[in-house]
């Protein structure tokens, strides 16, 4: 189920949302001002923000810029503001989609429904990529290979990886790293996560020495960015 980050200041409008968004089948969550909003994609992640322009405490394009300085999260900007220069600003800050109140639910909820599509296909076509970052990927050997080195990893480990380096440079929070090794809504706790990642780690250091494929980034989660010592 996908999780629909509602950041919006207005409860009528906010409620309103997450009403159409849960009988789409999505799972909505409403913070009501910029910061909880990007404390609750911290610490939960999300599929999509629906973000408003006017907040209380910041403006809506400081808290979109925020979003895509962490994570490639997309991000629909909803305002009541029509002004040209803030769509471009908005869009060149690195939101998805534009949407301008007033509004119809059902367009949000299929803007919603057209963002989350075309994010599952660019998806795809990442992981038909053989080569990833120079780190190659067989998922039938569940094998890792750079620089003719090659390691042997355990599925969790392969998946924990091959999600990482599908966005190069990206912060994948641990919620995010869950919801896509783990589809059987089992319960799994950060600490599980952060475990799997310490093991991989250090197989990926015993056979790759002089290379680091996988940064820890305090209080939000991972990302993968190859440095290669002996470059």
């Amino acid at each position: 189920m996908a999780r629909i980050l509602i950041i919006e200041d207005e409860p009528k409008i906010a409620s309103l949302l997450s009403d159409y968004l849960g009988h789409a089948g999505y799972e909505p969550i409403i913070a009501e001002t910029g910061g909880g909003g990007l404390a609750v994609l911290q610490q939960q992640g999300a599929d999509v923000v629906l973000l408003d322009l006017m907040l209380p405490d910041m403006d809506g394009l400081e808290v979109c810029k925020q979003i895509r300085a962490a994570s490639d999260t997309p991000v629909i900007m909803v305002t009541a503001r029509v002004e040209e220069v803030d769509r471009l600003v908005g869009l060149e800050l690195g939101a998805d989609d534009y949407i301008c109140k007033p509004f119809s639910p059902r367009e949000v909820v299929a803007r919603v429904k057209a963002l989350l599509r075309r994010v599952a296909a660019l998806q795809v076509d990442s992981q038909d990529k053989a080569d990833l970052s120079g780190l190659t990927l067989d998922e039938d050997r569940i094998e890792a290979r750079y620089r003719g080195q090659s390691i042997t990893l355990t599925v969790v480990e392969f998946a924990l990886l091959k999600t990482l380096a599908e966005r190069p440079g990206h912060i994948r929070s641990r919620q995010q790293l869950i919801d896509r090794i783990y589809n059987d809504n089992r319960v799994v706790s950060d600490r599980t996560v952060d475990s799997h990642i310490k093991k991989l780690r250090r197989k990926l250091a015993d056979t790759f020495p002089n290379v680091e494929f996988i940064h820890s980034i305090y209080g939000a989660g991972y990302r993968f960015e190859l440095t290669d010592n002996e470059d």
